[in-house]
């Protein structure tokens, strides 16, 4: 179940039978079987177009998003910024090579942006994924990545060393990242991390057209309420425990 629920991502919400046969390297015959109960349980939803997620998935989606520890803490604070500055807010959190969108808070722009909620992105090309990679070991780099990364734009980072010397380079801005049409051809982003005395737990961001936004302008206002939202998460935090 779990390599034919990975098997879908944001380019390809539909899959037909041999697509999956491909993705997961299941036999036709035991991959059939499983799709049959997976569409008793509403896991997935078939029509003649092919195999697309069902109505559980979005449903445990949705009740995942909405108790997010995070994303209740910083979720105010994320809206507030994106009313006084007009561009479009992202919440994200890295898992492995990639991060997860906790929260999108809208903008007149949002709708231009094809991030949402449990939406992934490589972290390598976005402005919150490098946020979050500058904070931890220069090791993990090594460790995680590949000496060439994919790329998603002609402005994407390229190598493992580029990489190095970009989150070099945020470490001495303070932890803010910037994305440069690097995820989404005329878009540009700044994020910066939520941090308590280790490495970041999330990043936030404001995203927007490349042409309206001034990311030296915007980065002290990021830098400022990711560091409002972190004290704030891990405050709470403290007086959960």
């Amino acid at each position: 179940m779990t390599l034919i629920l990975d098997a879908f991502d944001s380019g390809t919400p539909k899959l037909s039978l041999l697509e999956l046969a491909e993705r997961t390297g299941l036999p036709r015959s035991t991959l059939h079987r499983i799709l049959d109960q997976m569409i008793r349980l509403r896991w997935l939803g078939h029509s003649a177009g092919g195999y697309r997620l069902g109505m559980r998935t979005l449903e445990l989606g949705g009740l995942a998003a909405g108790h997010s520890e995070v994303r209740d803490v910083v979720g105010p604070l994320l809206h507030e910024l994106c009313r006084r500055t007009g561009f479009v807010g992202h919440l994200a959190v890295l898992d492995g090579r990639e991060v997860v969108f906790l929260d999108k808070v809208g903008g007149r722009f949002a709708a231009n942006l094809p991030t949402r909620l449990g939406g992934r992105m490589p972290a390598h090309t976005t402005a919150v994924g490098k946020a979050i990679l500058a904070s931890l070991d220069p090791h993990h780099i090594d460790a995680t990545y590949r000496p060439r990364l994919p790329v998603r734009t002609p402005r994407s980072i390229r190598t493992t060393a580029g990489l190095h010397n970009e989150l070099a380079r945020i470490r001495r801005r303070h932890g803010v990242a910037m994305d440069n049409e690097e995820s989404l051809t005329g878009i540009s982003c700044v994020a910066a991390p939520l941090r308590g005395r280790g490495p970041a737990t999330a990043a936030l961001s404001l995203s927007g057209d490349t042409q309206a936004m001034d990311l030296g302008q915007l980065a002290p206002v990021v830098l400022e309420v990711a560091r409002e939202a972190g004290h704030a998460l891990f405050t709470t935090r403290r007086r959960w425990l």
